[in-house]
């Protein structure tokens, strides 16, 4: 258990709710981090930007960042509380904006040797017939910059490819057609200077989609997650050190998945995105592993509180 004195974190905000297309996810989300906390004993207090002046958190001396999507997972929040000086959970401001941002993020993957799923970014005037062609198919469309499968699309039959970028359009004017690699998604969560125990994600719907995420109770989560113990530790350094790579720091999750074959835990694996403020609802991946790991839910928001920085 922890031994950090909560009353060294003087005055709380926990930042929830915001303007994201994942406000509904925020809120729940910092709510059980509000409670959790209060649990604990530290003064903490919600704090919605949608609802009130940022110049208001000046009366707190550091910040749980429960935001999710756009405002509060891209750097800008986090940007507010460097000009503030006020300590912030999570990620800094660039790391935040490019694991925000799938498109960038796969690039400085790439350049730095993560294996990460063959993409393209598209747009109207792409020829989408070639796209299906050079990517095969099924694939997956994605806005580039929206978290909890916002926008997402697969693409199984020639032809679908201009229906799929138009729907993710909506959403953010960089979408990105990408491979579908179809053995497994898998998350490995980061705690400070740690990787905590795999969790495999087995949707009942096509795909690991914003209900299978939140709304519905028949997605299985395996922890642990059947992987040899030799390639599950080599798959979680890989993650700690792609989450290093985009800068990250303090706590986040890892998301990659796995090729169909070989079917012994030894096919390769494609590193798909870096989330920086990571879910914390009762359908969520973080709490799954610690929990796992032996870190009970409101020592792993003490946990994540006390990792609280600046820079």
């Amino acid at each position: 258990m922890s031994t950090v004195n909560v009353s060294d974190f003087g005055r709380v905000a926990v930042l929830f709710g915001g303007r994201s297309a994942e406000r509904e996810v925020s809120l729940n989300s910092g709510s059980r981090v509000l409670a959790a906390l209060r649990g604990r004993g530290v003064d903490a207090h919600a704090f919605d930007p949608a609802s009130r002046k940022l110049e208001e958190l000046a009366e707190f001396d550091r910040a749980f960042i429960a935001l999710h999507g756009r405002y509060g997972e891209d750097g800008t929040i986090q940007g507010v509380l460097e000009l503030m000086g006020i300590p912030y959970t999570g990620s800094g401001v660039l790391a935040s904006a490019v694991g925000m941002d799938k498109w960038r993020s796969k690039m400085l993957w790439h350049a730095a040797g993560v294996p990460v799923p063959q993409y393209t970014l598209l747009t109207p005037d792409s020829d989408f017939g070639r796209v299906e062609a050079e990517l095969g198919l099924p694939l997956f469309v994605k806005p580039a910059c929206e978290g909890s499968s916002i926008g997402i699309s697969k693409v199984s039959r020639a032809g679908e490819l201009a229906a799929a970028h138009a729907a993710a359009a909506k959403h953010d004017s960089l979408v990105i057609a990408e491979r579908a690699i179809l053995g497994g998604e898998y998350t490995v969560a980061i705690l400070g200077d740690r990787a905590l125990p795999i969790v495999k994600i087995e949707p009942t719907t096509e795909f690991y989609d914003y209900d299978a995420k939140y709304l519905r109770d028949d997605t299985v989560y395996r922890c642990p997650c059947g992987l040899p113990e030799s390639r599950e530790r080599d798959l979680r350094e890989q993650a700690f050190e792609a989450f290093r790579i985009l800068g990250g720091r303090g706590w986040g999750r890892v998301d990659f998945l796995m090729d169909r074959t070989p079917p012994d835990g030894t096919a390769p694996a494609y590193f798909l995105e870096v989330n920086t403020s990571p879910g914390m609802t009762d359908h969520s991946l973080v709490p799954m592993a610690a929990r796992a790991a032996g870190i009970p839910y409101d020592e792993l928001v003490v946990r994540v509180l006390a990792l609280a920085a600046l820079g």
